[in-house]
């Protein structure tokens, strides 16, 4: 089954840290683009940071720039999303994406894939 299987997430304290995995299930990465989006509650879903396929640039949003890394193993099948000095308003359900396009600065575009989504509270 070709899916994106994401992991990670939690509660975490205001200032910490989390990281979470997108990994490649039927398919390989190494070809795509991969973009990190996120959605807070009555918000709607925004891109946050783009790799792109050869993990050479990566773009991040000015929300996030800083304090995001976005990484991938491709021989793992593997993005990675390090997120430290959470904030409060970084609480989202955070969402991974692949495309065989291009990231559109920090957004990926026409992704073919999604990510299930994973849920982010940062709350003392």
């Amino acid at each position: 089954q070709v899916q994106l299987i994401q992991s990670g997430g939690g509660l975490v304290q205001p200032g910490g840290s989390l990281r979470l995995s997108c990994a490649a299930s039927g398919f390989t990465l190494d070809r795509y683009a991969i973009g990190w989006f996120r959605q807070a509650p009555g918000k709607e879903r925004e891109g946050i940071s783009c790799i792109t396929s050869n993990g050479g640039v990566n773009y991040y949003s000015a929300s996030v720039k800083g304090r995001f890394t976005i990484s991938r193993d491709n021989a793992k099948n593997t993005v990675y999303l390090q997120m430290s000095s959470l904030e409060p308003e970084d609480t989202a359900v955070y969402y991974c994406a692949a495309t065989r396009s291009y990231c559109s600065g920090y957004v990926s575009t026409n992704n073919d894939y999604w990510g299930q989504g994973t849920q982010v509270t940062v709350s003392s």
